[in-house]
């Protein structure tokens, strides 16, 4: 078991709301917002803080708030499981974006992922309605790009 594994393990010890595929999920869901979004790097004294994931050996730890977070985990569900996301989602027991929040928080709790003093659990919720993101907005046979305010 690698250390990946163990911490998930750990989360499921404390917490097993979600199963050990969703958490999976939003850790890969971390490295494509690391891969094909935008980023804040921050400054040298605030980055020991940031959500960053010490699993990718990233030199510069970069900061992604809730709510670019949430944005990116609907984004990475969309190319993953396209018209299937909100399924997929819900067989996991997910069905907000406060879901998406306790996972991650779990994750800081074990070490796997790390946040600043500005961040708060409160920021995932609420941030979108599944219903609205991945079946009245949904497009068959596109890409999926960013959603605009």
């Amino acid at each position: 078991m690698n250390d990946e594994d163990l911490y998930i393990c750990e989360i499921l010890e404390n917490d097993d709301r979600y199963p050990s595929t969703a958490y999976y999920f939003i850790r890969d869901a971390l490295a494509f917002a690391a891969d094909s979004m935008e980023l804040n790097e921050c400054s040298q004294d605030e980055s020991s803080a940031d959500i960053e994931s010490e699993l990718f050996g990233w030199t510069k730890e970069r900061h992604l708030t809730g709510q670019q977070f949430c944005e990116a985990i609907r984004l990475y569900a969309l190319n993953q499981y396209g018209y299937m996301a909100k399924v997929v989602l819900k067989s996991w027991g997910v069905d907000s974006t406060r879901c998406f929040g306790d996972m991650v928080y779990n994750m800081i709790s074990v070490g796997m992922f790390k946040k600043s003093s500005r961040d708060e659990q409160a920021h995932f919720d609420d941030v979108y309605d599944f219903e609205d993101v991945f079946e009245v907005e949904f497009e068959m046979g596109g890409a999926v790009s960013p959603r605009r305010s």
